[in-house]
């Protein structure tokens, strides 16, 4: 049987994203949470401070929204269009 659990982290360290089918019905979220990653963008895209974000949703620490950024930005250099 495969296992259909995801996981975005950097080796060694412990998970940032996990998807479980099991959990939300899969949708990426913050690993311990409960919390959508795309709750996180959506308040970014609405105005909200990263601290804003992390008041309305504890369970979410820092750290993990750091790391998922730092990720991100990796990810935005390795796909950029090279002029």
């Amino acid at each position: 049987m495969t296992d259909r659990r995801a996981a975005i982290r950097i080796e060694g360290m412990e998970p940032i994203v996990t998807s479980n089918p099991r959990v939300m019905h899969g949708t990426p979220c913050f690993a311990g949470t409960r919390v959508a990653v795309r709750t996180f963008f959506d308040h970014l895209e609405a105005g909200y401070t990263i601290d804003e974000f992390l008041e309305q949703f504890p369970t979410v620490g820092r750290e993990q929204v750091i790391r998922l950024l730092g990720v991100l930005r990796e990810d935005a250099a390795r796909v950029a269009v090279r002029g």
